[in-house]
């Protein structure tokens, strides 16, 4: 289901150095590989904590970044100012602790509440319409094209969510859970845009999900998921997908992620949040048997149309700036 940059630049509307080229390979990165985290955190809920598995998570990416970064760098690679750690713990947190965290927590219920993974990827998908009117309501203005788009994404969301036949199929508090966590995820994504957060994305990323880990960690000490944790209890599956996980989902597509929130418009980063339904979709037909019906096929068309609109709009201008009207005004980060 999350955060800084070579350069803020972009953000501000000045000549990026990301080439489009770039933009689009780690859009497709953040595209399949989120894509899949939903079936691989249903898979390591099954015998692990919740929240808990969130913290290792998140707790272990962002250890192996900062030793990464701090080999190939030297001792100074990970210093930032205290208001820059401010910012990039309070993106972290809202993001990872509130936007995947509560995601995790809604598919970890018990049969009958639990939301499945398919499910919980459509209701994310409602990002890029909460990040447009966090825009709006702070005086941006997308054009016109971008709210078709994000309007018509949010229809194709709707024909696969409602269920056929059966109008509460979906758990509501397992739902409602989902929906706030894409409200967290909305904010920080936005914030990360607009407050003093360090110029290196990985150094960033390093602080959000320590920053992320810590507060899951906490509240599930408070849960009593560290009483109820036995490593030997847990499934070798659900350990492969935690590593998986902490690989795909976190060190590779959350990095990449991160550096797009600063080189690329945040309506065409958002874009994401439609894609990633499909990605979802497609597994849980592959390799748990769910059934592709015509309403999936029309919602994931329309969804499709939704995104080719907004990247129509949204997309990088050729000579290497972002479009100034999909990026989120800020102020400079160094």
């Amino acid at each position: 289901m999350s955060s800084p940059p070579p350069s803020a630049a972009a953000v501000v509307g000045r000549p990026a150095s990301a080439a489009p080229t770039l933009i689009w390979t780690a859009l497709i990165v953040v595209y399949l590989l989120w894509g899949s985290t939903y079936l691989a955190i249903r898979i390591a809920v099954e015998t692990l904590p919740a929240l808990l598995s969130a913290a290792l998570r998140f707790a272990v990416a962002g250890l192996v970044l900062a030793v990464v970064l701090r080999l190939r760098r030297g001792p100074g690679a990970l210093r930032v100012d205290l208001r820059q750690l401010g910012s990039a713990a309070l993106v972290g947190v809202l993001l990872l602790a509130g936007g995947n965290g509560l995601v995790v927590l809604a598919e970890s219920g018990p049969p009958g509440e639990a939301v499945p993974s398919g499910i919980a990827a459509l209701l994310v998908a409602t990002v890029p319409l909460l990040v447009v009117l966090l825009r709006t309501g702070t005086g941006d203005r997308p054009p016109v094209w971008t709210f078709a788009g994000v309007t018509l994404g949010f229809v194709g969301l709707i024909l696969l969510v409602l269920p056929a036949g059966s109008a509460d199929a979906v758990p509501l508090l397992g739902a409602l859970v989902v929906v706030v966590g894409a409200v967290a995820w909305s904010v920080g994504s936005f914030l990360s845009g607009r407050i003093r957060m360090p110029a290196d994305p990985f150094v960033a990323t390093v602080y959000e999900m320590l920053a992320g880990a810590l507060v899951l960690a906490v509240v599930a000490a408070g849960r009593g998921e560290l009483g109820d944790f036995h490593p030997a209890e847990v499934s070798t599956r659900s350990w492969l997908a935690l590593g998986y996980l902490m690989v795909a989902g976190s060190l590779v597509a959350f990095t990449a992620y991160v550096w797009l929130l600063h080189n690329a418009p945040i309506s065409l980063v958002s874009t994401y949040a439609y894609v990633n339904p499909a990605v979802a979709v497609a597994l849980g037909a592959l390799l748990v048997a769910e059934p592709i019906t015509t309403q999936v096929l029309l919602g994931g068309a329309v969804i499709v149309a939704g995104v080719a609109l907004v990247v129509s709009t949204e997309r990088p201008r050729r000579n290497g700036t972002t479009a100034r009207s999909g990026a989120a005004p800020a102020r400079d980060r160094r």
